[in-house]
């Protein structure tokens, strides 16, 4: 199966405002909103839209198994684990095990995220 596919639309316009969700555990501080989803391998494309204001430290920061590429859209957002202030049209692609965050963000932040979790690095048990 491949990821979703959609034709042209404005993922920011007010008009679609009542689609983004808040982010389990992160009420008020952010949301998200999916615009592609392979449910099979669950690789996803999503905007994660940091509040002014939001702060994740008690949640420290943290990592995947699989690769993620992340493009900030609009905004600036604070990472901690880089000690650097991630501006409008800072990339990154994170390799798997990359440490990133905790975040916060004086203005807001709309970040737009690439996951590959069926590219996930599984490290091997001890015997």
């Amino acid at each position: 199966m491949a990821k979703s596919i959609a034709s042209y639309w404005n993922a920011l316009s007010p008009e679609h405002h009542h689609q983004w969700q808040a982010i389990p555990g992160l009420e008020g501080v952010a949301e998200e909103l999916t615009l592609s989803l392979d449910p099979q391998s669950g690789e996803y494309t999503r905007l994660t839209r940091f509040y002014p204001g939001a702060d994740t430290a008690e949640f420290g920061g943290k990592s995947h198994a699989y690769p993620e590429e992340v493009f900030i859209v609009s905004g600036r957002l604070y990472d901690q684990a880089f000690d650097l202030w991630l501006e409008t049209g800072h990339y990154a692609s994170r390799p798997p095990g990359e440490v990133h965050g905790p975040f916060h963000t004086d203005i807001g932040c709309i970040v737009l995220e690439i996951s590959f979790p069926d590219r996930a690095v599984i490290e091997p048990s001890l015997p």
